[in-house]
């Protein structure tokens, strides 16, 4: 019976002379339709099985988590060449002509974020010529990327192969598995099958399905839901572990090319590698005073200079986006933890929309979060419930103070990783504090406290200066950055100092920052910290365009006569 509905099931999807090239979605959508599902498991076990005994690979993607990435309508997101690239028909069209000629290979790349652990789906069309998909691959300028691409033409050689642009070649003819050594050293293993069998699986001038999964050193390429080939990349300073993802157009004889449904999937990070998704806000305050991109940019640099992508080692891979919020929207869906340095309060980037239910749904599944300077204010009601769960403490209005203060008396966390390799330090800044912790403090750490001034407990009441509670603790010690480990799992970090982008450069501020990041993250902070440098460039890096802010902001906290300093500068 079973064999009798598989074969009909094949003759539904046209492939009752070639099983192995069938889409195994559609097959078990024309079983769906033929039996109950009380026989449906044995049915797919059969299928299966059927596949093996064909010497086929036929994978299909599960539709859970992906997440479309062309809108159908415009560009928006993408960047290429006018000239060679528009949308018609909800379709993305490459197209060269003998009157419009590009000189060299150039590309359309998704401009909203970068890949790294990916199952990526889309369907392409191709007249004449050859294209392919760049995935975790280097922007070079002027829409030309180097990297791996996943092959496709419409000649019958290359469909399927890996090759690496601009770089060592091809790397996996169609049918191949290979696998890169740390020193370079290919080996070749187990055939998929021969290529001129897998051809057969492509059609020529219609719509096929490529899929694309990277995980870790791992590559594979399926077109139709056959795999082509298989790539495991572990050569030492080569191999690429995120960039650019883009769509090519050749340069040589008149083409065209289309895609459309490109939907993308973000995968958890393999063997032990963490990602830190960093958002950076939009710009505030004066020059050098709340920079948010400069400074979260600077902090990356440092990460990544201390984890490099594609070499052997412990990793961690990071993800800036500027403007608030991403506009990516599979941003977060396989971070580690999350960073936020942007203002706080009721214009909070979580607050928005319904970002506080979707961090909150990431720090429930173990996701790390972390925040600096006005980012870890946020109302009582409205998210500070969840910033108690997600960190541990908040800045609360009414309660919390943020006056300008030299840190003096300082002490560090003695045993947390965080505090490796950190000398207590002083530097001016608005250091807040007075914040509301868990109560009681099970799981909280802190990691930087000082006695304020008393002069910063003179000041009149209001939400963010001062309070009767607050006033009362003349000479006491202050937290000022803590650490928070989740009886659920996950952790986070908090720290209130970064108003003057100046501190950046103070070294055992910035080694503090970056260890919290990377516990925050999970990974173990080096026995020393993270050690880095920066240059007087990298700290005018990425400054946001600011007219100069008039008054200036207070060096220092003044009397009960002055006025009030307002929120989060």
């Amino acid at each position: 019976m079973i064999v009798n509905l598989v074969r009909r099931a094949c003759h539904a999807c046209h492939a009752c002379h070639a099983c192995h090239a069938c889409d195994v979605r559609r097959v078990r959508m024309s079983i769906m339709g033929i039996m109950g599902t009380q026989v449906l498991m044995a049915t797919l076990a059969m299928l299966n099985m059927l596949a093996v005994l064909n010497g086929a690979v036929v994978v299909a993607a599960d539709d859970a988590g992906y997440v479309p990435i062309f809108n159908g309508t415009s560009l928006d997101g993408w960047e290429g060449k006018p000239g060679f690239w528009s949308v018609k028909e909800g379709v993305i069209v490459g197209e060269t002509t003998a009157e419009n000629p590009t000189k060299g290979n150039t590309f359309l790349i998704w401009r909203q974020g970068n890949v790294d652990d990916f199952d990526l789906t889309l369907k392409y069309r191709i007249t004449g010529g050859n294209s392919g998909i760049q995935y975790r691959s280097k922007d070079l300028g002027d829409l030309v990327v180097g990297g791996y691409q996943a092959d496709f033409e419409a000649g019958k050689t290359y469909s399927g192969i890996m090759y690496e642009e601009k770089g060592r070649g091809i790397l996996a003819q169609r049918g191949e598995r290979v696998s890169i050594a740390g020193d370079g050293t290919k080996t070749v293993g187990e055939p998929i099958g021969k290529t001129e069998d897998l051809q057969k699986t492509i059609k020529p001038g219609e719509w096929n399905d490529y899929r694309i999964v990277a995980q870790g050193p791992k590559l594979s390429h399926f077109i139709n839901g056959q795999l082509m080939s298989e790539t495991v990349d572990e050569q030492v300073g080569k191999r690429a572990a995120e960039g650019v993802l883009a769509l090519q157009l050749h340069a040589g004889p008149s083409m065209k090319v289309e895609f459309k449904d490109i939907h993308l999937k973000r995968l958890k990070l393999a063997d032990g590698r963490k990602k830190l998704v960093l958002v950076a806000g939009n710009p505030s305050h004066g020059p050098g005073q709340h920079e948010h991109r400069a400074g979260t940019l600077l902090a990356e640099k440092c990460l990544d200079a201390t984890f490099p992508a594609g070499t052997m080692g412990p990793q961690l891979i990071t993800a800036t986006y500027s403007g608030g919020w991403p506009t990516d929207p599979t941003a977060f869906n396989n971070a580690d933890a999350v960073f936020f340095f942007a203002d706080g309060g009721n214009g909070h980037p979580v607050l928005q929309s319904n970002r506080l239910a979707q961090i909150d749904a990431l720090a429930k599944r173990g996701v790390g979060v972390a925040c600096l300077h006005y980012a870890v204010e946020v109302p009582k009601e409205k998210g500070g419930p969840e910033f108690l769960n997600w960190m541990g403490g908040y800045f609360e209005p009414h309660w919390s103070v943020n006056p300008h203060w030299t840190l003096a008396k300082t002490e560090l966390a003695q045993g947390h990783p965080i505090s490796r390799g950190v000398k207590p330090f002083e530097t001016n800044d608005e250091w807040y504090y007075h914040m509301r912790f868990r109560e009681p403090m099970t799981g909280v750490t802190p990691i930087l406290s000082a006695v304020p001034p008393d002069v910063t407990r003179d000041r009149p009441d209001g939400a963010h200066s001062n309070n009767p509670a607050v006033r009362a603790g003349k000479g006491s010690r202050e937290v000022l950055a803590w650490a928070y480990e989740r009886p659920e799992g996950g952790r986070g970090f908090g720290c209130t100092g970064a108003h003057f982008h100046k501190n950046w450069a103070n070294e055992d501020f910035r080694r503090m920052m970056l260890n919290g990041l990377v516990w925050t993250a999970g990974l173990e902070v080096p026995v020393e910290g993270v050690a880095s440098t920066v240059s007087a460039e990298d700290m005018a890096a990425n400054l946001d365009d600011k007219a100069p802010k008039t008054p200036a902001a207070p060096e220092e906290a003044k009397p009960a006569a002055s006025k009030p300093v307002p929120a989060g500068t």
